[in-house]
């Protein structure tokens, strides 16, 4: 089985407009709406699209939020496969003009994220780091463990290193086709569901968080260093969370 990660990044939001203005501003990212039906916008790192902006879909009842895409070379068979896994199935497959076919999922957690089989040939991987692309992914979850087992039987990843982070636990890294890419762990008791959080890459922590509180966000942990740059957590003007990655200064 060939290993898949996340590749595609949507938010859903009340104020696509405002939504788009801060992450311009923010994470430095151009915006261009896509043909459709449907409002969309999809933002891009220079010439890359990196995802995209929607609103909630009416009688979702979903608050602001970024949810990322998996992908599949099959989804009508990765669905079902997640789905005798013991994940959810909130929207079966189906397709989406010009673009591909996708579904709306859970692990058996609870943690939302969607499969994408995606027209067209694959784009090529970008490298680590990369400003305005995500750096990092973060799963809280409610039992690590079984969360990984999941994600390892349905999507191929492996373990990275265990960091003991004393009272918060194990921060079990891991690998996706041998790449460094994320981590997950048992979340805090006030993170009331489990849930998926990127990191976008930013080129210096400090400005960036200038940016965060100057167009309307708020700051949910300040600058930490890691041990490969600086992190923050934030959220937008509409309450969706997300967090920034990058070097000081």
């Amino acid at each position: 089985m060939p290993a898949r990660n996340f590749f595609w990044y949507e938010l859903m939001t009340t104020d696509m407009e405002a939504a788009e203005r801060f992450y311009r501003a923010v994470v430095g990212w151009d915006a261009q709406p896509f043909p459709g039906a449907m409002p969309y916008t999809v933002v891009k790192a220079g010439e890359r699209g990196v995802g995209g902006i929607m609103g909630i879909p009416e009688g979702a009842g979903l608050r602001p939020a970024w949810v990322g895409y998996i992908r599949a070379d099959d989804v009508d068979a990765q669905t079902e496969s997640l789905r005798k896994a013991g994940g959810a199935v909130h929207r079966p497959p189906a397709d989406i003009p010009e673009v591909g076919r996708f579904s709306v999922v859970a692990d058996p957690q609870g943690a939302l994220f969607m499969l994408l089989q995606p027209k067209g040939e694959e784009q090529p991987p970008v490298a680590l780091g990369t400003p305005g692309h995500v750096g990092w992914h973060e799963l809280h979850a409610a039992d690590w463990r079984g969360a990984f087992d999941f994600y390892a039987s349905q999507f191929g990843w492996e373990k990275g290193e265990a960091m003991d982070m004393g009272g918060m636990g194990t921060y079990q890294l891991f690998t996706v086709g041998g790449q460094l890419v994320g981590a997950m762990f048992d979340k805090p008791a006030e993170i009331p569901v489990p849930t998926w959080l990127f990191y976008f890459n930013v080129d210096d922590i400090d400005a960036a968080r200038r940016r965060v509180t100057d167009n309307g966000g708020t700051i949910m942990l300040e600058p930490m260093e890691v041990p490969d740059g600086w992190v923050l957590q934030a959220a937008d003007p509409q309450g969706a969370w997300f967090a920034l990655t990058g070097p000081k200064g």
